[in-house]
């Protein structure tokens, strides 16, 4: 009797040896990927995203970067004065992208420079619109907020207040 059956008078009520063992591995097949789909492994759909509040306060922070370059590259005797303004708003769009969690999505554009062929007075003029439009964009943005990004963004539109200042 060694042929590794097992004879038919000890075989249970209709469940044989064999299939209790591959019951008991689907099972435990089962159970082993059953956790794998919360983690989304079988079931992705690719899709980015959605995007943060903060998104366009960061590409608006970005813009005024490079209206401000454009404007002290066309003019050098503004760029003293403009470049500090400049890097308080590419490191406003840096903050903001950490706070976001995500880098700035690839060819972000870059809202247009201020007229280069003006006189002074005029590209701090329109520099000093679009600052007052952003220090309103971000008090806005900063009363929307939840706590903690509000004191960023409260800071973000103190800054843009000072900036309008600078420029007059």
């Amino acid at each position: 009797m060694g042929t590794g059956r097992t004879p038919s008078d000890q075989v249970r009520a209709g469940h044989s040896r064999r299939w209790l063992l591959r019951a008991g591995g689907l099972v435990a097949l089962g159970g082993a990927t059953a956790p794998l789909t919360g983690c989304d492994l079988f079931d992705r759909d690719d899709e980015p995203p959605a995007p943060d509040a903060l998104e366009p306060l960061a590409a608006e922070a970005l813009a005024l970067e490079a209206r401000y370059r454009a404007a002290a590259t066309a003019d050098p005797a503004l760029a003293g004065r403009l470049t500090p303004i400049a890097d308080a708003h590419k490191a406003h769009a840096e903050e903001l992208r950490r706070v976001i969690g995500r880098p700035a999505p690839s060819g972000t554009p870059a809202a247009g420079a201020p007229a280069t062929g003006g006189t002074p007075d005029a590209v701090l003029t329109e520099l000093r619109q679009a600052e007052q439009e952003g220090r309103t964009n971000a008090a806005k943005a900063c009363a929307e907020a939840p706590a903690e990004r509000a004191a960023l963004l409260g800071s973000i539109a103190a800054a843009r207040a000072t900036h309008v200042e600078a420029l007059k």
